[in-house]
């Protein structure tokens, strides 16, 4: 029961690493003025950001779904 509060605690802190990462999608008031960027090719690396933390979200859920049960 307390490894399952451990890897959930784990699974928080590197969910919220993982997002604070990532870099931030919208152009701001840059947008307003119609200097964005609408198709900006995805670098490799924010791309395994992206699915490290989609990963990791699900997991989560998946972990909180158990421990509901098993609590």
């Amino acid at each position: 029961m307390t490894v399952l509060w451990i890897i959930q605690a784990a699974l928080a802190v590197s969910l919220v690493a993982l997002v604070a990462l990532q870099s931030p999608k919208g152009e701001g008031l840059g947008a307003i003025g119609g200097t964005a960027t609408l198709f900006k090719v995805q670098k490799k690396r924010e791309k395994s950001l992206r699915n490290a933390s989609l990963i990791v979200a699900c997991v989560f859920v998946v972990s909180s779904v158990v421990l509901l049960f098993v609590h």
